[in-house]
């Protein structure tokens, strides 16, 4: 396996310079910082911890030692010292236009998505969606987004649902939950607070959890019932990045044409309603 070369830069030095003053555990997480920067940059925590074969709150530790208040500030540092335009990795490919470019990526990111649903999950998923009597879509800031999205997709086929994506809101809406409701957790990093906690009150009040993440070791599959995993991963710096979106897009489209499907009746007749309602919203 290729291995990265030394971080270096201003953040390589900072953290040599806290090396000696750290604990034997931190050393530990330095030295494979150093060591494998891009598995740090495009990982979670969790896998951070795992390389380093420490406990997540040792990581978080040495974040917070070095000066950083969390993991995800720690990675947006290391994103900005590694954006150094300098790098000419690319000066020998072949030149594409802009619009190529994205339309590359984009094709790539639903590939790798594709390569990672599980089809078993996917049916699972399915199955306690259509018993839920209410389905609720939880996320913030851009997946908060995509929580709206597939708000409108379940609507249209009848399903009782609702995303919220104000993190008190989610709170409160969490501890309401029973045995039988779904709550769909939606995070690329899997390591989004204010989610994690919302589905870990929702989950003790009885809920299934699902959630929609990149990272299948992180803290918000510790406490789902369903996984499904989206490709387009990203750097803090990339935060809302169209892959990312697009990932998480097309798994709420697998989930609810399944569901569409399975309600095949219903879903043409709500469909027709929903459609009917806002006919004349439009000139």
């Amino acid at each position: 396996m290729n291995q990265q070369p030394p971080m270096q830069g201003k953040l390589a030095s900072t953290i040599k310079s806290y090396y000696p003053s750290l604990t034997k555990s931190e050393q530990k997480v330095a030295s494979t910082v150093l060591e494998n920067i891009e598995a740090v940059l495009y990982g979670s925590v969790t896998d951070l911890a795992d390389r380093a074969d420490v406990g997540e709150t040792t990581a978080l530790r040495f974040c917070r030692k070095i000066g950083f208040r969390g993991y995800q500030e720690f990675k947006l540092a290391i994103a900005k010292d590694l954006s150094n335009p300098t790098n000419e990795e690319h000066d020998a490919e072949k030149p594409v236009t802009l619009s190529q470019s994205l339309a590359k990526h984009a094709k790539h990111t639903i590939d790798e998505t594709l390569q990672m649903v599980d089809d078993q999950t996917v049916e699972e998923c399915i199955d306690a969606l259509d018993a839920a009597p209410t389905i609720y879509f939880f996320g913030v800031g851009t997946s908060g987004v995509t929580a709206l999205d597939a708000k409108m997709r379940f609507l249209r086929i009848g399903l009782r649902t609702d995303a919220i994506i104000d993190p008190h809101v989610q709170s409160m809406t969490a501890a309401t939950l029973g045995e039988g409701d779904v709550v769909v957790g939606i995070s690329v990093s899997g390591s989004t607070k204010d989610t994690i906690d919302s589905l870990t009150i929702a989950k003790e009040n009885g809920a299934t959890v699902m959630v929609i993440t990149h990272y299948v070791r992180s803290p918000i599959t510790k406490i789902a019932d369903y996984v499904l995993l989206s490709g387009g991963r990203q750097s803090p710096l990339e935060g809302g990045s169209i892959g990312a979106k697009m990932s998480q897009l097309y798994l709420i489209d697998i989930v609810s044409t399944g569901l569409a499907i399975r309600r095949k009746e219903q879903s043409i007749g709500m469909k027709q309603k929903t459609a009917d309602s806002v006919v004349d919203k439009s000139y």
